[in-house]
């Protein structure tokens, strides 16, 4: 059903619009000056009223993100790849998504620590989740879009990663404005790169979660007690 591509796409849209509200806020409010230096996306939410709205974005990107890592686990598990590949890719998108809802709920105002630990799980881990993405593209993908979306996701994530890079440097070297620049412009290419799992979504017919219920059998041998799983 084509409706599950509007999942990544509903979350690229609200991502972005909701990040850009929040700096509008911040802007009017006065508690960030842009005349002075570009602030980064956490000085925008880190302060009242801003911070609740910057909050609640954080946390609803995080659970729309982790359920679109899930959606995209089985995918690729279904096209026969239920390789250590793309085991390794769901661990590490779980661990983006709590880097993504640490960062709303620790404000580097409030708890800085906690807030930059969930900046280097979003920002690092999940730029290494859309790497492995990129592979299983190749691995498990219809053949009709995989000559454009595998180029196209490849040359995102090579602009992510020479902008994790730059922000990195310009951070620590003093370049502040230039540093905030290039997160602003890596957190649009990471709602890029979601948001391209759209056309990869639009193959599934139908998408459940299943429970299989297991029943414990007792077996007696010699006077001990086995327990078997029987599925």
């Amino acid at each position: 059903m084509w409706l599950w591509a509007l999942l990544p796409i509903c979350l690229a849209v609200f991502g972005t619009v909701g990040i850009w509200v929040v700096f509008g806020i911040a802007v009017s409010n006065e508690t960030v000056n842009i005349t002075g230096r570009f602030p980064y996306i956490s000085e925008c939410g880190t302060y009242n009223p801003q911070s609740c709205i910057f909050a609640q974005i954080c946390n609803v990107c995080a659970v729309l993100a982790l359920w679109v890592v899930v959606i995209r686990f089985q995918q690729v598990r279904d096209y026969g790849q239920n390789s250590k590949v793309n085991i390794a890719s769901i661990v590490l998108g779980f661990i983006s998504c709590v880097g993504i809802s640490l960062i709303g709920n620790f404000q580097q105002s409030v708890v800085m620590g906690i807030h930059l630990l969930g900046a280097f799980l979003a920002f690092f881990v999940g730029l290494a989740y859309f790497w492995l993405q990129v592979w299983l593209c190749y691995k498990a993908h219809p053949l009709k879009d995989r000559h454009w979306v595998g180029p196209l996701r490849a040359t995102f994530c090579s602009i992510c990663t020479v902008l994790v890079i730059t922000m990195a440097i310009l951070h620590n070297t003093g370049y502040k404005s230039g540093a905030a620049i290039c997160e602003w412009a890596l957190v649009m290419s990471f709602f890029v790169l979601f948001g391209l799992f759209g056309s990869e979504f639009r193959h599934i017919d139908f998408h459940q979660l299943t429970v299989q219920k297991q029943r414990l059998k007792t077996q007696s041998t010699n006077g001990v007690v086995r327990m078997n799983d029987v599925s």
